[in-house]
């Protein structure tokens, strides 16, 4: 077992954060010629390559009726959340992506209540409030036009909710090596007819940045498990702030993408109340709430 350190914890955390930036930088320079369904299936069928090394593992798993029915309901849910995130890359910019995709462990606190019994303190409902005060920030209703792409975040983050919940419930039964390899099979096929159903023949270039955005993907929830095992979530949580700070930063240099202080504010203000849902959580010795780079694709 790996002797706890804090800093490089947080070594780790930002080289993950440097990896889904990546992962977000690519998918909105791949642009909208190739359509989201279709993009995402080729991230995820590219990314079985990384998956072969668990081959052996996966054969000997036995799953019960109930597991299947599980991961499938996963697959399903993970799928559609997947499709709505390629789709919103291609519609807002990469700071509000950023900056909504920080709502998904808000919506988690919320399932567990619903649906794993969960108890919510005031103190969390206060917290639960700021983050949605957060996303009005961002989204100012009534004040702009709301794009297609936000009500896409907004319906990715509670996706990956209930998949996060689902892959909860099972890493409990089943090793984590199979929910993760379930999950990306699961959802490869799910996205196979939506893409055939909207196909175009991509370019050699096109295969290639999606080939490296299943390369940070993987990467980026490598080091991101190496950031868990040196550190407590605590310590690690907030640095997932430098995730806006890049977004901010990419989008401005590379997309001609104005710096909207709205956007940061709101950013700061859900990650703040996931910091202190995290914390209480900590405090109470329990763990629901995702980091936020767990809820990456």
């Amino acid at each position: 077992m790996e002797t706890a350190s804090p800093g490089r914890g947080i070594f780790w955390m930002i080289v993950s954060g440097l990896c889904f930036v990546g992962v977000t930088a690519l998918v909105k320079l791949l642009g909208g010629r190739i359509p989201a369904a279709e993009s995402a299936f080729l991230r995820y069928l590219i990314g079985l390559v990384f998956l072969l090394p668990m081959v052996r593992s996966l054969a000997r798993t036995r799953l019960t009726a109930r597991q299947w029915r599980l991961c499938s309901l996963r697959g399903v849910v993970h799928t559609v959340g997947v499709a709505l995130w390629f789709y919103a890359m291609t519609r807002i910019p990469i700071a509000e992506v950023t900056a909504m995709n920080y709502l998904n462990p808000v919506y988690v606190t919320i399932l567990a209540v619903v649906f794993l019994g969960e108890r919510l303190a005031v103190r969390r409902v206060m917290a639960i409030v700021a983050a949605l005060i957060g996303a009005l920030v961002i989204l100012r209703p009534g004040f702009r036009e709301l794009d297609p792409g936000h009500f896409a975040m907004l319906g990715t983050a509670l996706l990956f909710g209930v998949s996060y919940l689902l892959a909860k419930i099972l890493s409990d039964e089943v090793s984590a090596v199979v929910v993760v390899a379930l999950l990306s099979v699961t959802v490869t096929i799910g996205l196979a007819p939506l893409a055939l159903a909207v196909w175009v023949w991509p370019t050699a270039w096109e295969l290639t940045v999606l080939f490296f955005v299943a390369l940070f993907a993987t990467a980026g929830h490598y080091t991101m498990t190496l950031a868990f095992a040196s550190a407590p979530v605590t310590v690690t949580q907030p640095v997932t702030f430098l995730q806006l700070v890049w977004s901010v930063s990419l989008g401005a240099m590379f997309f001609a993408e104005p710096i909207d202080p709205w956007v940061i504010t709101g950013g700061v203000i859900i990650l703040s109340a996931v910091v202190f849902i995290t914390w209480r959580e900590a405090v109470l010795k329990r763990r629901v709430t995702p980091a936020i780079p767990e809820t990456k694709v």
